[in-house]
């Protein structure tokens, strides 16, 4: 099993659903922001969103795992061999990751 880098691609905002439904403060995700990179296998990032993680694991465990050599699901979503395009589900500040295996081993360390 190896590592997968996650970067983060973009942070988004939807102000006029945020307008109707969230609370007046409320803004961008805190958490991330463009261009962060983090790695991950088996175990989450450390400062890495619990949230964000759970929507992205499966495709990170997979890739850790050695798939998504020919692709993912029929071959036509990412135009890269062993990358996925993944996002976090909150649906007034979402967050899209690109999902990358590498060739460092996940020692499992804590």
């Amino acid at each position: 099993m190896n590592k997968v880098k996650i970067t983060v691609l973009k942070t988004m905002f939807d102000e006029e659903i945020a307008a109707a439904y969230a609370r007046p403060e409320l803004g961008p995700c805190r958490r991330f922001a463009e261009g962060q990179v983090f790695y991950g296998g088996v175990k989450k990032p450390e400062g890495f969103c619990d949230t964000a993680w759970s929507c992205i694991y499966q495709y990170v465990f997979a890739l850790a795992n050695g798939a998504g050599e020919n692709g993912f699901f029929f071959n036509d979503w990412a135009k890269e061999p062993r990358t996925a395009i993944s996002c976090c589900n909150d649906g007034l500040r979402p967050v899209i990751f690109r999902l990358e295996a590498t060739d460092i081993p996940d020692g499992l360390e804590e």
